[in-house]
């Protein structure tokens, strides 16, 4: 469209108005261009923002201005740093940030696109006051089911006849396999030293977990193994067909939002007050079918407390108070003190629980990779321990390089720390690190040998062999893959972090990542993100 009568300047205003239409879902970069050039690159200047529309709809996007020009300072992982869910849309936050003071020019640019996706722009407006975001066209967006009702494919039900029909065929489908597993999910056949827990063993080159019959074990699991999904229902009527019953959500209210969990109202359609223990059963009958063998992060309690499966669990967060992107207080007297409540409370009740893999401590900390932001924003806050450590740090000399030795010693200390509350309090069980994101530092590498596992969260086609070899020689330990995923666009799902033709190349490439991943002498274990897909 022509900006013309756009302003160049968007420093007064609070929003960018735009009324679109997108024939899929998929992701794209929205840029906004400025005068100059990035003196590092040679580009020019602009701002970027990963924007995720709802398909087949015309919406009003009212985007903060502030969400283009600056960097997000507030979360205590990546998906908090960065993520944000809007009324018709969705974005990810993770720049390049610029000031807006001359705009130049506005795209949209999608990489891969899957199919010949279309989007069709009618306006574009500064607003001082902001209008709202708002879906123009094509309410209620969900049937009573939770499908989106905008897009149509295979296997889309009309009514609960057709959802007994799938669930029939589903249970009829569910065969256990044949994966030469032992009782805990290791290989039977093998033999190593048995200590009644999971251990880490390198044997003849190659990293195995021993499970605690002694035999050798690779974890293939799956997080957020769980009943429900959290929908917002707040500000958003007109949006559903049907919302599900409100007594099915006593465990997602956030913000005092109740939500809706359609995937809660389908099991409870399907099995009846008994949902709950039975989708329990349903869940192990799935996992033996597929070969899983490890209920990962954030999963059912039920399922972790059942003894069937090896299981990891995460480790709640340890700030409390003031934090800097994930970075608590470090320096305080108090962190050791929670740290070793938290411990007590977490860890020891399972320290004799054989089935129990491991502990997640943290995951995906921002603050490793930004650090020169973590600074400013310990600087700019209030006072604390570790602005006095830092101030009395950057006396000595305030250069760039301080500046990121100082968050490397950070969060050294807050590994240190944790880790030593942790064995304290459950000596048994593996630390399977804190799940690095993105791409981690040689500095975060090297500060995790405290850990028993590296764990590294890996958003790609394949694991790249070399980054694997690097991380294993700084630290001289195993690796996990703590999150990988393949989507797709269709059936009104949000655009993945990994785009994938359709459904059947989903599995194809499952497949082809986990063989990828064992085949590496450093890796063991893949937990897949997420056991059933986030709702549209």
């Amino acid at each position: 469209d022509d900006l013309a009568d756009v302003p160049r300047d968007w420093s007064d205003y609070e929003a960018l108005v735009i009324e679109l239409r997108a024939s899929s879902s998929q992701r794209m970069n929205l840029k906004v261009y400025t005068g100059g050039q990035d003196p590092a690159s040679g580009e020019p200047l602009h701002s970027s923002i990963l924007f995720h529309p709802y398909p087949n709809v015309w919406i009003r996007a009212a985007i903060p201005i502030a969400l283009l020009a600056e960097p997000p300072k507030t979360g205590h992982d990546m998906a908090a740093v960065g993520n944000r869910s809007r009324n018709g849309y969705f974005v990810s936050l993770w720049g390049p940030f610029v000031s807006l003071d001359d705009v130049t020019a506005l795209a949209f640019e999608m990489e891969h696109p899957v199919d010949s996706p279309t989007l069709e722009i009618r306006s574009v407006a500064l607003a001082t006051t902001t209008p709202g975001d708002a879906i123009l066209d094509g309410l209620p967006v969900l049937d009573r089911f939770g499908q989106y009702t905008q897009d149509s494919w295979p296997g889309k039900v009309a009514s609960l006849e057709d959802l007994q029909t799938a669930w029939r065929e589903d249970e009829e489908a569910q065969a256990a396999g044949s994966f030469g597993y032992c009782p805990y999910g290791g290989y039977e056949g093998t033999e190593a030293e048995a200590t009644g827990f999971f251990r880490v063993e390198e044997i003849d080159g190659r990293w195995w977990f021993v499970d605690p019959d002694g035999h050798l074990f690779l974890s293939a699991g799956c997080d957020v193994m769980r009943p429900g999904m959290y929908t917002r229902t707040s500000e958003r009527e007109g949006f559903f067909e049907e919302r599900p019953p409100p007594d099915l959500l006593d465990e997602f209210e956030r913000d005092g939002d109740r939500g809706a969990t359609f995937l809660t109202w389908n099991l409870f359609r399907r099995f009846g007050e008994s949902w709950k223990k039975s989708w329990v059963e349903a869940t192990f009958q799935r996992m033996e079918a597929w070969g899983l063998n490890t209920v990962a992060n954030w999963s059912d309690s039920d399922l972790y407390d059942a003894g069937r499966k090896p299981y990891a669990i995460p480790l709640a967060s340890w700030i409390t108070g003031t934090s800097y992107l994930g970075l608590p207080d470090v320096y305080s007297e108090d962190i050791a003190r929670v740290a070793d409540e938290r411990a007590r409370e977490l860890c020891a009740p399972r320290r004799e629980d054989p089935s129990l893999l491991g502990y997640f401590v943290a995951n995906e900390q921002p603050f490793t990779q930004k650090e020169l932001q973590t600074v400013e924003l310990i600087l700019g806050g209030p006072d604390s321990a570790t602005k006095v450590a830092l101030q009395e740090w950057l006396a000595e000399e305030d250069t760039e390089e301080r500046r990121k030795e100082f968050v490397d010693d950070a969060f050294d200390r807050y590994v240190q720390i944790t880790s030593s509350a942790l064995k304290r309090h459950d000596p048994n069980h593996l630390n399977l690190g804190m799940r690095g994101g993105g791409r981690p530092t040689e500095a975060e590498i090297r500060a995790a040998r405290a850990f028993d596992v590296y764990s590294v969260n890996v958003y790609d086609y394949e694991v790249p062999a070399e980054r694997v070899r690097q991380i294993s020689e700084l630290t001289g330990k195993p690796i996990v893959i703590g999150e990988y995923h393949f989507g797709t666009p269709g059936r009104g799902l949000a655009g993945s972090p990994l785009l994938v033709r359709d459904q059947a190349e989903r599995g194809r490439d499952y497949r082809y990542y986990v063989e990828q991943a064992f085949a590496q002498p450093e890796l063991i274990g893949t937990l897949y993100f997420q056991w059933a897909d986030q709702p549209a």
